[in-house]
């Protein structure tokens, strides 16, 4: 059921509601996660990719939070108040208590096993954060758990890998980002070689196996034809003996 507030039950239904009234007060906000590939397949998820969603994710620029408060208070979702009153300027957390799930704001950056920086690229496109950077958020993560794969796997299906953003994974700016940053193109790459391998879990049909199969090796590809900056061939010599990721605490839940 939906609640007083007007809160949807269902969590795309609840995540397009929210987008469509902060573009209609002018709050910069964008979808990330799960929630947003499924947003973002037009044809509707293959059924072997969907998947329960425990929260909704979002991202608003710097100098957003306050405004961003206001805003997801006005739609009855009650606040963390001690966190958002700590991390504010950083993170804030909400939640739908009727429905019992949680509602994450990252503010500025997404920044967990490594930073994806966003820049302008943040509100380009409605509704969602664009498909590079759903799928490097995605593949960034250390070590990938079920969702992450099912989710990688599912926008890699529904999307083709291009030189442009729009209904395409923008190959060049994830290139151009990996070959800025070893340890990201270490954790992207090793994670994008590994999803191949979890393709024979998921029950397709052999064409879209290839298809998926076909979309990581040319943006594998893209990415090692992109020439590397000094910082990136200077840090590739230390390699693995250094570690080149973060463990982020999480307070629960996650993109």
């Amino acid at each position: 059921m939906d609640s007083k507030n007007g809160i949807r039950a269902d969590m795309v239904e609840e995540a397009v509601r929210v987008a469509e009234e902060a573009e209609s007060r002018d709050v910069a906000l964008r979808l990330l996660g799960g929630v947003a590939i499924k947003v973002r397949a037009k044809d509707g998820l293959q059924p072997t990719f969907e998947r329960e969603y425990a929260d909704l994710d979002w991202i608003t620029p710097k100098g957003n939070s306050a405004k961003a408060q206001r805003f997801f208070e006005s739609l009855g979702y009650a606040p963390q108040t001690r966190f958002n009153a700590i991390y504010g300027r950083e993170r804030l957390l909400y939640f739908d208590e009727e429905h019992d799930r949680q509602v994450d704001v990252l503010v500025g950056s997404f920044r967990m096993s490594h930073e994806i920086p966003f820049g302008k690229r943040m509100t380009m496109e409605p509704l969602t954060v664009p498909l590079a950077e759903l799928l490097l958020t995605k593949l960034q993560i250390i070590e990938l758990n079920e969702k992450d794969v099912r989710d990688a796997l599912a926008l890699l299906h529904d999307h083709p890998v291009d030189e442009q953003d729009g209904d395409s994974v923008n190959a060049a700016h994830i290139a151009k980002l990996c070959a800025a940053d070893w340890g990201l193109w270490r954790t992207f790459t090793a994670n994008l070689k590994a999803l191949d391998g979890h393709i024979g879990r998921y029950d397709l049909a052999e064409e879209s196996k290839e298809r998926i199969t076909g979309r990581i090796e040319a943006l594998l590809a893209r990415i090692e034809g992109e020439p590397k900056s000094f910082g990136w061939k200077m840090r590739s010599k230390i390699g693995d003996r250094k570690r080149w990721y973060e463990l982020p605490e999480e307070v629960e839940g996650g993109p």
